[in-house]
């Protein structure tokens, strides 16, 4: 009993400070390297008290939810090792004699996406275990709580897609997008909501395999957090987010042109809102004693010609009508 007890708070405290990890805007640099060693150190101690149940890996017979469960806990260990080592790998603070044991512009895209892998591993190990810790409430408790748990979840996954994180899992973006202005109660607060999405994903998962109640019902809840939560980011995704991709992306990948003639004010009629950015040259790289420096940001003057914009986001219809066709595929 006292070591099961152990194991929940090492569960607890490991969830805790994963969520303290995801919210880097909040705790900053330095404070993000150290919550990663203490988040390093509560693994590895978890692991050495599931010592036996490794030893029983290639023993008894496995049933589906025994597989499920072994394959996230193995998942969940290989993604929070890989986000260990990267992150040692570009560490300023907690433990700099590591810094650049590996290529940095390989540990920073691999962190990125490996500590986004071990934020939903994390939750769906954290609900495959709560059907069992909820064993002992009455069936009527238990289906209301499912019920507004998938509303929860809903908003949850909403949030997990708002912020962009599919990007992040799958290499699609170089950096974290974070937004610094937001309170910082608030952005624990979503990665909460995000974090109980796949919990509940989980837990209606070991229901479904362990055949506990009518195998219908934790599909169909399933189903209505995945319903909501789309919904919520068809209603808002028009509103106020423009993504990685729709946004900064094509100006990032389009290369510097050569200076060329500036325009002037009556090149271009003075009627279409546009105004003029008069060009100029810049230094463009970063130091070489930088944290998290690449191979490709050597500095270098950069040279951009006078160019007129559009001081408002472009809509679909004006895109429509210049290139053809609708952009909504570009938003992430």
């Amino acid at each position: 009993m006292k070591k099961n007890n152990l194991r929940r708070t090492i569960d607890i405290g490991m969830t805790v400070l994963l969520l303290l990890q995801m919210a880097y805007q909040v705790t900053g640099e330095a404070a993000h390297e150290w919550l990663g060693m203490a988040l390093t150190a509560l693994v590895i101690v978890h692991q050495i008290l599931n010592r036996r149940w490794y030893g029983a890996m290639l023993k008894g017979k496995y049933s589906a939810y025994r597989a499920a469960s072994t394959c996230v806990n193995e998942l969940l260990l290989a993604s929070f090792a890989l986000t260990a080592f990267c992150g040692m790998a570009m560490s300023n603070y907690a433990v700099p004699f590591l810094y650049g044991v590996a290529r940095v512009s390989f540990v920073r895209a691999t962190h990125l996406s490996m500590s986004h892998w071990s934020f939903v591993l994390m939750g769906l190990h954290l609900g495959l275990h709560v059907p069992v810790m909820l064993a002992k409430v009455k069936e009527k408790t238990r289906r209301a709580l499912s019920v507004a748990c998938a509303a929860v979840a809903g908003v949850g996954l909403w949030l997990f897609l708002k912020n962009g994180m599919p990007n992040y899992l799958f290499f699609r973006v170089p950096f974290a997008f974070l937004d610094y202005e937001k309170a910082g109660a608030l952005v624990l607060l979503e990665n909460v909501a995000m974090l109980l999405f796949w919990a509940f994903v989980g837990c209606q998962l070991a229901l479904l395999l362990r055949r506990k109640g009518h195998p219908l019902l934790p599909v169909t809840l399933i189903l209505a957090a995945v319903v909501i939560g789309l919904m919520l980011n068809m209603i808002w995704s028009n509103q106020n987010d423009v993504g990685f991709d729709a946004g900064c992306g094509s100006a990032m990948e389009a290369p510097w042109q050569e200076a060329g003639p500036e325009p002037t004010a009556e090149a271009v009629p003075m009627d279409d809102g546009f105004v003029l950015v008069e060009g100029g040259s810049f230094r463009m790289g970063s130091a070489e004693d930088e944290n998290w420096r690449i191979d490709d940001e050597t500095p270098h003057e950069v040279t951009v010609a006078a160019f007129y914009i559009d001081p408002y986001e472009t809509t679909q219809t004006e895109w429509s009508a210049v290139m053809g066709g609708k952009p909504q595929h570009l938003h992430r």
